[in-house]
């Protein structure tokens, strides 16, 4: 039996010696492939060179291969506020720089309850939703190297169709995605990319700071955003990135967020010195001391309370220099938290986009990220396989206990109603 990919040709392995007739098992064979399928080139058949006829060889050397498998099955929302609907399709096909992912768990995002409930980036319905996924690569396209058939990675998804993760397999780009950690199990991996991703726009592109694991050249194809996300309202950013001695101090809202958690490890590698004050629950304190804070303030403190306790824990009491939003928090404190600025400081606001506005004041320089503009950084087109790197160098741990809510994708909606219910501090994450 000889696998590539996923793929099974019984009794095949070796090929078919020059001359030898088909017998009843090749012919049966032969009327289960698709009449395009490139094992019909007489040079793979009847070539006396062996190699040739060795199967894996052969296919390593295709665009791509489609496993045997013709379907999978989708976890589909039918229409604005469900229900979800198991549907089937063709085995995806995928582009020159993707790859096919058989997925192994996928994590649950607020974004893919608040697009089932709200619509808010869906174009159209019915919608396949889904941004965080881990699993096993089962086909790659005929540009893409670093990356092969068998492999376990972890990655970005997308939604709306073939990119969306709640289904049997995914197809991105394949600098969406990077190796599994071995340290991480499936489910752990896929709790990872959209919070890592996101911290990282937020803080380049929202904050100027660059990131001292992304200073390489890009070492992959950035893919074309527009074919797999709606368009987005999020702004570009700062148009002249601050320079890091500028900033001393940043204010992360919503510190024990998957967003925040990661944030706060990639600024303490960026800047050592730098004081960074997250806002969380009491019950999260230890876990943002160990990532890297500085300090914390609890976020249930009134909106007066809550700004003098950020200044106190800020450089002199002056106040900060910039904040990273990752819940809206802003919005919360109906923009009171600005007052923790520092009067001559740079006033920098970066805003995960949350479906939420927040109206900030004059003289704030504002900016709205989303995970994907990591991959427009210039340095940041290989931030997955870095984060690899951090990873296995112990810099980087995942920044959520994860929770498993269940196995098979119709556990999918259940657990995207225990999400919107309100979870704190931790990641949920579905099992295939």
């Amino acid at each position: 039996m000889c696998h590539v990919g996923h793929r099974s040709y019984a009794s095949f392995t070796p090929g078919l010696r020059p001359g030898q007739r088909f017998g009843l098992d090749y012919l049966l064979w032969f009327s289960l492939l698709d009449p395009d399928d490139p094992i019909y080139n007489p040079d793979f058949l009847f070539s006396a060179d062996t190699s040739k006829r060795d199967l894996n060889s052969y296919y390593l050397k295709m665009p791509s291969a489609t496993p045997a498998a013709k379907t999978i099955q989708q976890y589909v929302a039918s229409k604005k506020g469900g229900p979800f609907q198991m549907t089937t399709a063709p085995y995806p096909v995928p582009g020159p720089d993707e790859i096919c992912i058989r997925n192994r768990a996928v994590g649950l995002n607020p974004l893919d309850w608040k697009n089932l409930h709200l619509g808010m980036m869906v174009e159209s319905w019915p919608c396949i939703f889904g941004i965080d996924t881990a699993g096993v690569v089962e086909v790659v396209g005929k540009n893409v190297t670093g990356i092969k058939a068998g492999d376990a990675v972890m990655s970005l998804a997308g939604h709306g169709g073939r990119a969306g993760a709640f289904q049997d397999v995914t197809t991105v780009p394949a600098n969406f995605a990077c190796r599994k950690p071995a340290a991480f199990t499936f489910e752990q991996a896929a709790s990872v990319p959209i919070c890592y991703l996101t911290a990282v726009s937020a803080i380049i592109k929202g904050l100027g700071i660059p990131l001292p694991h992304l200073r390489e050249p890009p070492k992959t194809n950035l893919p074309n955003l527009d074919d797999l996300t709606s368009p987005l309202t999020a702004s570009k950013g700062p148009e002249l990135p601050v320079q890091p001695a500028e900033i001393t101090s940043v204010l992360l809202l919503g510190g024990s967020s998957g967003v925040g958690g990661s944030a706060v490890q990639l600024l303490r590698q960026a800047l050592p010195d730098l004081v960074i004050i997250t806002t969380n629950s009491p019950a999260h304190k230890e876990k943002v001391t160990k990532l890297g804070a500085t300090a914390w303030v609890d976020r249930n403190l009134p909106s007066a309370q809550l700004v003098k306790a950020i200044k106190q824990a800020s450089p002199y009491g002056k106040g900060v220099d910039a904040i990273i939003d990752a819940v809206a928090a802003a919005a919360d404190s109906n923009g009171a938290v600005f007052d923790a600025f520092k009067g001559d400081g740079p006033k920098l606001y970066s805003q995960v986009m949350t479906g939420t506005k927040v109206n900030v004041p004059d003289g704030v320089k504002a900016a709205t990220v989303v995970g994907r503009m990591a991959f427009q950084v210039d340095g940041a087109g290989a931030a997955m396989t870095k984060l690899v790197d951090l990873v296995d160098a112990g810099k980087f741990k995942l920044p959520l206990e994860i929770e498993v809510v269940g196995k098979g994708l119709e556990s999918i909606g259940a657990g995207l109603e225990k999400l919107k219910a309100g979870v704190s501090g931790k990641k949920l994450v579905v099992s295939l």
